[in-house]
């Protein structure tokens, strides 16, 4: 069952509210904003092995406890964050996937000085396969495994999928002119 079918069967109400709030307005939607691909990259590492909605409730504390995903405050962690991180119960307290989180946002720093920016850098390598692009994050990122570059890069409109076509959010995604339209 596709995500966009199995929101409407969604109880309790507030449940169901949560996710069509990120069905109806981020997913899928193309993201410009480095910071903000950087968080949906951490939020999509830290759903590995948990529920999307364990994340989505999440959410505003993965942006409190890493600075609102300012790619440059998180890549300059000292040991003393790390720590902080792994005590803060409102993010997923996991050593591996903090660690992900800062490497990663060192690596983007990298990234942006070569590119220009993060968007620019997934640009330069569009229109890959998932397999491509699966063995490009692999080699280029910590903790990246195949669901988590595949939802990833299908959050962001860059691979196609995020929306079965009769749904009505999948007309106003296309009107965003997601990557997915030039391969």
């Amino acid at each position: 069952m596709s995500y966009c079918l199995a929101i409407e069967r969604m109880t309790p109400e507030d449940r169901k509210a949560l996710h069509k709030n990120y069905h109806d307005n981020h997913y899928g939607f193309p993201i410009h904003d480095d910071n903000e691909l950087f968080g949906r990259l951490i939020m999509e590492i830290n759903q590995a092995g948990l529920s999307w909605e364990t994340i989505l409730k999440k959410e505003e504390g993965f942006r409190k406890a890493y600075d609102n995903f300012n790619i440059k405050k998180v890549a300059a962690y000292t040991e003393a964050d790390r720590e902080r991180l792994l005590n803060d119960p409102g993010i997923i307290r996991n050593k591996l996937k903090v660690n992900a989180a800062i490497e990663n946002a060192k690596t983007i720093v990298a990234l942006q000085e070569e590119f220009g920016s993060f968007e620019k850098w997934l640009e330069h390598h569009h229109p890959k396969t998932l397999p491509e692009w699966m063995k490009l994050f692999k080699k280029t990122f910590k903790f990246t495994g195949g669901e988590i570059v595949n939802e990833f890069l299908m959050s962001i409109g860059y691979l196609k999928g995020s929306h079965s076509e009769n749904c009505p959010v999948h007309e106003i995604v296309l009107k965003q002119n997601p990557k997915w339209l030039e391969a």
